[in-house]
């Protein structure tokens, strides 16, 4: 039977957001004891936690998150160990590892920091010539356990949504995908007329790697 991974952070109060965003506000307002129902209320951006980015975060003509195809969320998996690089540039096997079509998960370790301001200061980010290679490859999601793939003035947050590639932020727990030599990633976020949504990520293994 396929085993599942999950790949998200889980939603909490006074999670760690990205500096300047709003906070997370999550509190229970009834109680069974109290009210004989239990109901919590959310407010929150949209760009907190594990989450999409649709094109309109970048492109005033974008795509909302509600307006992207379903089957744009789910895929064949394909992770890049990227551990150790900045800034994250295209390798040559990269031609034969990434196919089209396919969601691409960019594993650099760095979801351990997260909490710390490191998290969001020091990141790493992504080459321009990595991008122009997945958008030529035509893949339908990046995804990363980072909070970015760039920063200021978000050049290639500019070229990968300007092709209709949506990113996937804050991953983590891609080491368990390491040994994994088959997958698919489960991305679905709300059908929400916005340029974001939170997203529950899961990865699907099909087939271990094989041993030395």
């Amino acid at each position: 039977m396929p085993r599942l991974y999950d790949l998200s952070y889980p939603f909490e109060n006074q999670m760690p957001v990205y500096p300047g965003d709003d906070p997370v506000v999550l509190f229970q307002r009834r109680s069974v004891p109290k009210d004989g129902y239990t109901a919590y209320t959310l407010q929150t951006g949209l760009h907190a936690g594990t989450h999409l980015d649709s094109p309109l975060h970048f492109l005033a003509e974008g795509d909302m998150v509600g307006e992207l195809p379903l089957d744009r969320f789910l895929g064949r998996g394909c992770l890049l160990d990227v551990r150790g690089e900045n800034p994250i540039r295209y390798r040559p096997e990269y031609a034969t590892l990434v196919g089209r079509a396919a969601i691409v998960l960019l594993w650099t370790s760095w979801s351990r920091h997260w909490g710390t301001d490191a998290y969001y200061a020091q990141h790493p980010v992504v080459h321009e010539e990595l991008a122009d290679f997945l958008v030529e490859r035509k893949i339908k999601l990046l995804g990363m356990d980072l909070p970015s793939p760039d920063e200021p003035p978000f050049l290639v947050h500019q070229k990968l949504l300007g092709a209709g590639i949506p990113l996937l932020e804050n991953l983590t727990n891609l080491e368990q995908l390491a040994q994994v030599r088959d997958f698919e990633v489960m991305a679905f976020p709300l059908k929400i007329g916005a340029e974001g949504s939170p997203v529950r990520v899961v990865a699907r293994a099909f087939r271990a790697k094989e041993g030395p």
